[in-house]
């Protein structure tokens, strides 16, 4: 298995200081390939201020002269094979139980962030209260609690956009097929997006929060 680091808590981004994140949900946020913390951070203003965002940075730097950061490695095998994503997964594991106490607790990542929140949610599914995956893919292994997934199925949001030529078309072929057997899916494809996050998608994923919110993922 690919050795990753564990994530740097010096370079997470948060929405409120610690005096203020008590009896409140935590969204964690998880960016793409050669990105960086600052990049989903932005979607702060946005989203419901209920939360308690934290944007992580991965831990990987991609080979030179790509810029940012990385959850695991694209290049070679790596990039086919579901360990790499379980490592990183596990990272952000250990960063969680480390670093909050928040008895709810959702992530948000994009493209390769949103392969790392998928598997950190196979990983733990009763650990999570939702995922939302955008412009990502779930890893092709099996992981042995997929089974306590598919008993659990928690809410999940897969946005993707039609024209995104970066995801494989296999993979999003496998996810359409995995995904409604193990979790409780709202999906939606958007015409004419790239790998990208349009208007419209930010405002089906408010919508998604806002109903995790009414649903008891509310401040004590």
């Amino acid at each position: 298995m690919i050795e990753v680091p564990p994530l740097d808590a010096d370079a997470v981004r948060w929405s409120a200081p610690p005096a203020e994140r008590a009896g409140r949900p935590l969204l964690v946020l998880l960016h793409g390939y050669g990105s960086h913390e600052e990049d989903l951070f932005g979607l702060v203003p946005f989203l419901p201020e209920e939360f308690v965002v934290a944007a992580v940075r991965a831990p990987l730097a991609p080979p030179f002269p790509a810029p940012g950061w990385s959850w695991f490695p694209v290049e070679g095998v790596h990039a086919r094979r579901g360990d790499a994503a379980t490592a990183a997964g596990e990272r952000l594991l250990s960063w969680i139980d480390g670093h909050t106490d928040a008895e709810t607790i959702g992530l948000l990542g994009f493209s390769q962030g949103a392969v790392v929140s998928l598997q950190a949610l196979r990983l733990q599914p009763s650990r999570f209260d939702f995922a939302v995956a955008l412009a990502g893919f779930v890893a092709d292994e099996p992981l042995p609690t997929d089974a306590a997934l598919a008993e659990v199925r928690p809410p999940v949001f897969w946005g993707r956009g039609a024209r995104d030529d970066v995801i494989p078309q296999e993979r999003v072929a496998h996810t359409s097929q995995w995904l409604p057997g193990h979790v409780e899916l709202t999906g939606r494809v958007y015409p004419g997006l790239a790998h990208s996050i349009s208007q419209d998608e930010l405002d089906d994923v408010v919508a998604f929060l806002r109903a995790r919110l009414a649903l008891g993922a509310q401040p004590a």
